[in-house]
């Protein structure tokens, strides 16, 4: 029999005058415990990811029972661990959050051996005719895949039913919507200077607001922002890839922002946060930013649709119509080329019919 999945105990205690975070699990018949840190340099989740990380080989070795496994348990017991050691704590809530809500309830009880192609696919329909968008639907496929995968890899079925899974035709297309540069510089021109300084370095320093409320002020030296953090959800994390640690440069009249921002904060030191919360010990919530202090104001102007995405977006597209080489608009918002090419720049109906013109006039001259 499969011996039950252990998550281990996480303490509180205090070691030598200083409160520490203290794993706690067993190895067969020894209980065990590792000091995993200071409560003052990292946060219950960190410490519980540490111990998490402990346990997922322990767990990993014990004999499967082959494709005898619920569905459910499999992901549970084995899935997460082996991903959680991997993954960031943003991919972590939004994938666990996906398999939760829409393919769980659909596969809890089933047996991993008797999962087929087919229930699968008709189960990615039943998404699409849900409503939910392509985006989604493509994820929930996705994740059936590499869930699939790993109970290949570890040995709990032979071969993988998900593979050929495809997103229905039907699926709900999301319109990603673009600004021009007149209603980016109405935009910026309603908001005061705090919020449009964060809205011209989403959309004219291509940062995603994770990175811009992530700024203190040893990262923001003119002339450019050295991205090397970023804040989800209230916690401090490193950029969302490997690409995205960066130096993004800054336009003249965003260091003009940057300028009067300084001289009017109360706390300029360069472990200080550039966008403080009132307390000034964390950064503002991009949420709240958002709601209370923009959105007002662009609804005001009928611009409430523009937010950091579609800055961000407009951006890339904005400076690619305007012939910027793609490589420098890819290193400037900190993704890969192919990324910049076919996610975020969009080409204007102009270029493309210059595009068109040119060839034709080349064709009748040949």
């Amino acid at each position: 029999m499969r011996r039950r999945y252990q998550k281990g105990s996480l303490q509180l205690r205090k070691q030598g005058g200083v409160w520490v975070w203290l794993g706690m699990w067993r190895e067969g018949e020894h209980r065990r415990t590792k000091t995993l840190g200071q409560k003052s340099e990292i946060s219950k989740t960190a410490a519980r990811a540490r111990l998490e990380g402990i346990l997922a080989p322990l767990n990993a070795r014990q004999e499967p029972e082959t494709g005898n496994m619920p569905f459910g348990a499999f992901v549970r017991d084995v899935y997460y661990p082996y991903c959680r050691r991997k993954w960031k704590r943003s991919t972590r809530m939004t994938t666990e959050q996906r398999i939760d809500q829409h393919i769980i309830p659909e596969l809890e009880d089933s047996e991993l051996r008797a999962v087929r192609r087919i229930a699968l696919q008709d189960l990615i329909d039943r998404k699409a005719d849900s409503g939910l968008s392509f985006s989604v639907v493509t994820h929930l496929r996705w994740d059936l895949r590499h869930i699939l995968r790993v109970a290949v890899a570890e040995g709990f079925i032979e071969r993988n039913p998900a593979e050929l899974l495809f997103t229905p035709q039907n699926t709900k297309q999301t319109v990603r919507r673009m600004a021009t540069v007149a209603e980016i510089a109405k935009a910026f021109a309603v908001v005061d200077l705090r919020e449009r300084l964060i809205f011209k370095l989403a959309g004219i320093a291509g940062m995603r607001p994770g990175e811009i409320f992530g700024l203190k002020w040893a990262n923001l030296e003119p002339p450019y922002a050295d991205v090397c953090q970023r804040v989800y959800h209230g916690d401090i994390d490193t950029p969302k890839t490997p690409k995205s640690i960066r130096k993004a440069a800054l336009s003249e009249s965003l260091l003009s922002d940057v300028s009067q921002w300084r001289k009017s904060s109360v706390n300029t030191a360069p472990d200080a946060w550039v966008f403080p919360s009132e307390t000034g010990k964390t950064p503002l919530r991009t949420d709240n930013v958002r709601h209370r202090h923009i959105g007002p104001k662009l609804k005001a102007v009928g611009l409430e649709w523009i937010n950091f995405q579609v800055l961000r977006r407009s951006c890339s597209s904005i400076m690619g119509d305007n012939g910027i080489d793609g490589k420098v608009v890819a290193d400037q918002l900190g993704h890969t080329l192919d990324v910049n090419q076919n996610v975020y720049t969009r080409v204007s109906f102009d270029r493309q019919a210059e595009a068109v013109n040119r060839l034709d006039s080349l064709i009748r001259v040949n």
